[in-house]
């Protein structure tokens, strides 16, 4: 009888399990945006031996690449040291091995999240089972920290702010865990987030990435038209973004409109000229069939239908 139940029982927590994961993954579903994290100011008056900053943004990717909806790309840093690298190798100083060094192919962002962090506690208190952060031990023996952040979602393209969020952290030592891996933040970043100083950043940054979730609906997603052939059109969207087959795309000319005086972005639209459909789809392009209108070319925008 008690094996019987205890099969009952694991049986009906796996369902449940089931239905979580599949909720999770449901609610993953749906275009994806390139996106970049810039680094966060730090504007609060705390200073450590570690860097706040760079904490915050480690903490943030991983938690936009676990998110399902974007395509988070390297930092700016990263970026740059990428290119120098692709500099480097096209200079004829490396050895290439006969392989024609790529460049101009660094995908470009359509979003970029940036911001300030404007406080900061950390009461975190030394004792064992800290963690190494760039040669330095965190403490996990207790205390509490806290976190006050203003977020930005950047349009790359226009430089607009398309929305903004306060986020906010706090933990106290009795959610502290132990057992921390070795390596610390620097190697180990879910060994970071179990302690309190991580696991605050980590709850501000989870407020602001499920903010980041909800406003995509009045974000727009484009893509650009990079080949017309044998009247077919090629979208640099592909699986990668989300595109499926059967999807529809307008297509036409973007503009902008500035104000002369600040430059800032007055108003959007597309000069529509046809519309299209997927019929084919590839990891980072999809290729459509014109459905309605004509002339469209290489370059122009490509939009979700409203």
């Amino acid at each position: 009888m008690r094996k019987q139940l205890l099969v009952l029982f694991v049986a009906v927590f796996l369902g449940m399990l089931f239905v979580i994961q599949g909720t999770s993954i449901a609610e993953q579903k749906g275009m994806r945006y390139s996106i970049t994290v810039a680094k966060f100011e730090n504007r609060s008056n705390w200073s450590g031996r570690w860097n706040l900053g760079d904490a915050w943004g480690a903490v943030l990717t991983d938690s936009l690449n676990q998110a399902g909806r974007f395509i988070v790309l390297g930092e700016k840093d990263m970026r740059r040291e990428a290119m120098q690298e692709q500099d480097f190798a096209a200079s004829g100083r490396a050895a290439g091995g006969g392989k024609k060094v790529a460049t101009g192919q660094m995908t470009p962002a359509q979003l970029l999240v940036k911001g300030n962090i404007t406080h900061f506690e950390d009461g975190t208190a030394g004792g064992g089972g800290g963690i190494g952060f760039k040669g330095f031990r965190i403490g996990a023996g207790g205390g509490a920290a806290e976190i006050n952040v203003i977020m930005y979602i950047v349009d790359s393209t226009t430089g607009q702010v398309m929305a903004s969020k306060k986020c906010y952290g706090k933990v106290s030592k009795k959610h502290l865990s132990l057992g921390l891996t070795k390596g610390g933040f620097s190697g180990d970043i879910g060994g970071f987030k179990k302690t309190n100083a991580g696991k605050a950043i980590e709850m501000a940054v989870d407020e602001g990435v499920a903010f980041m979730i909800s406003q995509l609906e009045d974000i727009p997603w484009t893509g650009a038209v990079v080949l017309t052939k044998e009247g077919k059109v090629y979208v640099n969207r592909g699986e990668r973004e989300g595109v499926e087959v059967g999807q529809t795309f307008c297509v036409g000319k973007a503009e902008v409109l500035r104000d002369p005086d600040t430059g800032e972005v007055l108003d959007q639209s597309l000069d529509k000229v046809g519309t299209v459909k997927v019929v084919k789809v590839k990891e980072k392009i999809s290729i459509c069939k014109i459905i309605k209108g004509s002339g469209i070319k290489k370059g122009m925008t490509v939009l979700l239908p409203d």
